[in-house]
């Protein structure tokens, strides 16, 4: 490693932001590695602020171990690293020869989808190549928790059973049957041995969860070193990998795919492109595309859906879910179909307020821009069905209305609605979000000590604002809400006891939902819905399994279609293309 000697500075890329770091480096060797600013919280850490600057040191490489658990952090910081290395005189080696390579298998994408085909395939002894866009495998799943499974062992140990048979007539009757029942049951078939398939590769579950109340345990939470949060499903992304690995699977990261090859109607192959524009040309006998959707993409967003991406729409995406692959098969003459969100409601880029998100979500006063309210706020549980609900709003986004006396009694006595994505230990802590939103100029969480205050802040109509609370606060009185019917058991009235808490909560989604058409193998359809041969497609990019709405009811159902259709794809290339 030649270096000119000084301190360097380097931005890398994370999910709702940049990292910036500082690099001390001699003429031969990286002497220390700062990250600035303030990233996380003690509730929620970035552990990778710490940990990935330690690795780099001991290593004296940005390629190291990501954190389980924070995969998009510890990427933006190797990213930034590598970033001020070059300004420190660091050269990048190029091989611009370009490649041929043929291959049974070609997969574009490495998130669940893309990494559970190119495992079921190589089991069955195919050649298997990867191409991933960006620096890491997961995608946006390393943000997740885990997977759906039906009649698991797992289940039956904690008496929460559900057969194949219930989950299949729940999804259909929430769906009004405009989806594939043969491609939901034979995904939902297929999910307990998923389950064990992944436990045989050294992932384990903390066992299997209810999103809300009333939704069904089949939420398999991925167990992060005793940790059930956000982010506990990047270590079976890694197992995963290693597991791909391990069979002899070709990954190429770093590497986008620009296009589909096709023959007379047939995709024979893909285009790629390295990091120093190496052009890899590759040969398949089928090509699956699993790139996660678009959720990171304001022009598509906009097009298909009236959204405006970080202004009236955030999602939790990472960098690079960009809808390259649905172009692609568009452009191979794939049907167009399915196209939804997996809508739920957030504050903006909540995962940087995760407590706040989770404090000021309780079922209280839900209005919009006009000072009226428009759902039964006790049906907030269902992210979904309130999204849904605040998507016909005025601008998208609705005020959620408590004060200092409810989340005493919340603090004391527990919340009205509880879910494992946002821990109870949050309404300790609310003050130091408060504290951070204030200092940044957030105005999605808001303070006001009296009414005044506080319509001049909503741009609401003091009368208005006050005549509402009037008349939801009469209801609270008598326990019976007269407009909605409001379990008598969230109904607290909003006094300004102590203060007004507000949070500002738009459409928000994990990311989009469906845009080609696959049967039960997952072949691809055109627009006579006649298989495109050679073309394969799983996870996010063809789930079409939901209609309009996802289905919390059945929770880690996105998660279990991308890993479920991912071997739904594999096992029947191995039946296919067998040796």
């Amino acid at each position: 490693m030649k270096l000119k000697a000084g301190t360097y500075f380097g931005k890398g890329q994370g999910q709702h932001g940049d990292y910036d770091v500082e690099v001390e480096v001699s003429e031969s060797a990286i002497k220390s590695v700062k990250v600035l600013g303030e990233h996380g919280s003690p509730a929620y850490p970035d552990t990778a602020v710490t940990e990935i600057p330690e690795r780099i040191l001991a290593a004296q490489s940005t390629t190291v171990d990501a954190v389980s658990g924070a995969s998009v952090s510890s990427h933006a910081i190797m990213e930034a690293v590598r970033d001020a290395l070059l300004k420190a005189g660091l050269e990048e080696e190029e091989d611009l020869t370009n490649q041929e390579l043929t291959v049974d298998v070609a997969i574009v994408a490495a998130g669940p989808a893309g990494l559970a085909a190119a495992v079921t395939a190589a089991e069955a002894g195919l050649s298997v190549a990867v191409f991933e866009k960006q620096a890491i495998t997961g995608g946006t799943a390393n943000m997740g928790m885990g997977p759906l499974g039906i009649d698991t062992k797992i289940q039956r140990a904690l008496f929460n059973n559900i057969s194949v048979e219930e989950a299949l007539s729940k999804q259909m009757e929430y769906t009004h049957y405009r989806v594939d029942s043969d491609l939901v049951q034979t995904y939902f078939k297929l999910s307990s041995a998923t389950i064990e398939w992944l436990e045989d590769m050294g992932v384990k579950f903390a066992g299997a969860f209810r999103y809300f109340k009333e939704s069904e345990a089949t939420w398999h939470i991925v167990d992060n070193d005793g940790k059930i949060g956000p982010g506990a499903a990047a270590p079976m992304n890694k197992a995963l990998t290693k597991r791909a690995k391990d069979l002899g699977v070709s990954f190429y990261l770093n590497t986008p795919v620009d296009d589909l090859i096709t023959s007379d109607g047939k995709v024979t192959g893909l285009l790629a492109k390295s990091k120093t524009g190496r052009i890899i040309k590759v040969q398949a006998q089928a090509v699956v595309v699993c790139t996660g959707g678009f959720g990171s993409n304001a022009k598509m967003l906009a097009e298909e859906f009236g959204y405006h991406l970080n202004q009236d729409f955030f999602t939790f995406n990472v960098p690079g879910i960009t809808g390259d692959g649905l172009q692609m098969m568009w452009k191979a003459g794939a049907q167009k179909f399915g196209l939804a969100t997996e809508s739920i409601f957030v504050l903006p880029h909540n995962l940087q307020y995760m407590i706040a998100d989770g404090v000021l979500r309780q079922p209280n006063l839900l209005i919009n821009q006009r000072g009226e309210r428009f759902m039964n706020e006790g049906d907030m549980g269902n992210t979904t069905f309130a999204g849904n609900a605040i998507a016909l709003q005025p601008g998208h986004y609705a005020y959620c209305i408590m004060d200092r006396e409810i989340l005493k009694h919340y603090q004391e006595q527990g919340p009205d609605i509880v879910d494992l994505v946002h821990p109870t230990e949050g309404f300790q802590l609310l003050e130091e979000d408060i504290k951070k939103a204030e200092e940044n100029g957030y105005d999605a969480i808001m303070t006001a000590d009296s009414i005044a205050e506080l319509s001049q802040k909503l741009q609401i109509s003091r009368e208005k604002l006050q005549a509402t609370i009037d008349e939801y606060n009469s209801y609270c009185a008598q326990g019976y809400d007269e407009a909605f019917f409001k379990k008598k058991a969230y109904l607290h009235p909003i006094t300004g006891a102590g203060g007004y808490l507000v949070g500002k909560y738009y459409v928000g989604a994990y990311g989009t939902m469906g845009g080609v058409r696959i049967n039960r193998h997952c072949q691809v359809l055109d627009v006579e819905n006649r298989i495109i041969p050679g073309l394969y497609s799983a996870g996010s990019d063809a789930n079409t399994i939901y209609g309009d709405s996802y289905n919390f009811t059945l929770p880690g159902n996105s998660m279990g279609f991308a890993l479920n259709s991912g071997r739904m794809v594999g096992l029947a290339l191995a039946s296919l293309l067998k040796k």
